[in-house]
């Protein structure tokens, strides 16, 4: 379903209007265009769905691995099953409904379409706020958290407590078209929101995001793009320059650590030695690994399974934490819009190091460190980095997809982190 192959999606925008894909599937032909903002809802052709469970059934299987233990990665044993469940009972059609039962819109910025949902609060001095997911999430991290934000009085908040929400898909990621050109890296997406919130009339906002959306909400913040107040983080990037030169050379942790430090310390050098050989992979060669995410659906879900695996506070058990379906319904997001080598771009256009402080950010910021994220970030590294760090607090529960993960909990961090802007 890339390059030379057709694709045959169909995607409807607009009120009974049906847009389909061009041959070249990063482009998403609609009504309208410029700063219109036109209604969207999804419709995968059936056509699509079966011969993605086709592919799934056909698959030529690695033989199992001699090892004990997910050392080598994603074991066999553990993956078939859930692919069969894929091919043969999953419903790709509760999570497309769930999406269309929301306000979902496209918008072109700078010429590219940004899919998006927008939910208003019916609370009147709601503050509005931009969430934005990361690889190998999806804007399906933020359906859980969406009424106890919007809606908070149902939730055990206030009034008071209400955000207007938008959640864009990033550029190359689900929905929103894939840039044809170069430079769509976290600066210009962080410019891009900014016009999209001014596109829909908010002029004072705050900015949320973890993984990707962590560096793109900081990229807004350093670049001081217009109506941004403050911006929540839930993988902050700190670790200070000398820490990174360290981890970088493979030296030994300095004895000046404090015990958080060196806890952080530890965690990011058995990151770089176990489980960043995707990030290399995804940094200098998206491509190549990309023929293989586009035309693979096995072997595009156990890249992105391990990840998922390894960064929820689950013991390795995603399952036990997201159950099997919403895996798979944002595996089949990426799966259905022929995404896998798109969303890898963004690590080449950045193309550098998501842990690493790049520079210092004097807006006011916040932060939640939930205790199984890939590293728990210490305070004294953040107030290093942040001039105005105003919240800092250690979740009890939770991962690196924190809002998917708990989003009770983290609806609770997000009401919390803002109360002090409003």
């Amino acid at each position: 379903m890339f390059g030379n192959h057709p694709s045959r999606r169909q995607f409807v925008v607009g009120a009974g209007v049906a847009g389909a894909l061009s041959a070249m599937p990063s482009v998403v032909r609609a009504q309208g265009g410029g700063s219109a903002i036109r209604p969207f809802k999804v419709a995968i052709p059936a056509a699509e769905i079966q011969a993605m469970q086709r592919r799934i059934a056909e698959t030529r299987w690695a033989d199992a691995q001699p090892a004990s233990d997910d050392g080598q990665g994603v074991r066999r044993q553990t993956l078939e099953p859930l692919m069969r469940y894929w091919a043969r009972g999953y419903d790709w059609r509760k999570v497309e409904a769930r999406l269309n039962a929301l306000p979902m819109f496209m918008t072109e910025i700078d010429g590219l379409d940004v899919h998006f949902i927008h939910v208003r609060s019916r609370h009147d001095n709601a503050m509005p706020m931009i969430l934005t997911h990361g690889w190998p999430g999806s804007i399906l991290e933020f359906l859980g958290v969406i009424d106890p934000l919007t809606n908070p009085t149902a939730h055990g908040g206030t009034a008071e407590d209400a955000f207007h929400l938008v959640i864009p898909s990033i550029p190359g990621f689900g929905f929103s078209a894939k840039p044809t050109v170069l430079g769509w890296g976290s600066d210009h997406i962080g410019r891009a929101w900014a016009m999209l919130m001014q596109r829909l009339g908010y002029d004072r906002y705050v900015s949320q995001g973890g993984d990707c959306g962590s560096v793109i909400s900081q990229r807004m913040a350093l670049q001081h793009v217009p109506g941004l107040i403050g911006i929540h983080l839930n993988m902050p990037a700190v670790v200070p320059a000398d820490i990174a030169k360290i981890l970088a050379a493979g030296d030994p942790a300095p004895a000046s650590l404090s015990a958080k430090e060196r806890g952080a310390f530890d965690q990011l050098e058995a990151f770089y030695r176990d489980n960043s050989a995707y990030a290399a992979m995804m940094n200098t060669r998206p491509q190549t690994i990309g023929y293989s995410l586009v035309d693979s659906p096995v072997g595009m879900a156990a890249w992105m399974y391990e990840k998922i695996a390894q960064w929820t506070y689950s013991g390795g058990q995603p399952e036990r934490v997201l159950g099997r379906d919403a895996i798979l319904d944002d595996i089949s997001l990426y799966w259905l819009t022929a995404t896998g080598a798109s969303a890898a771009r963004i690590y080449w256009e950045d193309h550098s190091n998501n842990f690493n402080t790049r520079g210092i950010i004097d807006l006011p910021v916040a932060v939640s460190v939930f205790p199984g994220e890939i590293f728990r970030a210490p305070r004294s590294w953040a107030e290093r980095c942040y001039k105005n760090l105003f919240y800092f607090h250690e979740a009890g529960n939770g991962g690196h997809f924190a809002a998917w993960e708990q989003p009770a909990l983290f609806a609770e961090e997000v009401r919390a982190a803002f109360r002090p802007l409003r």
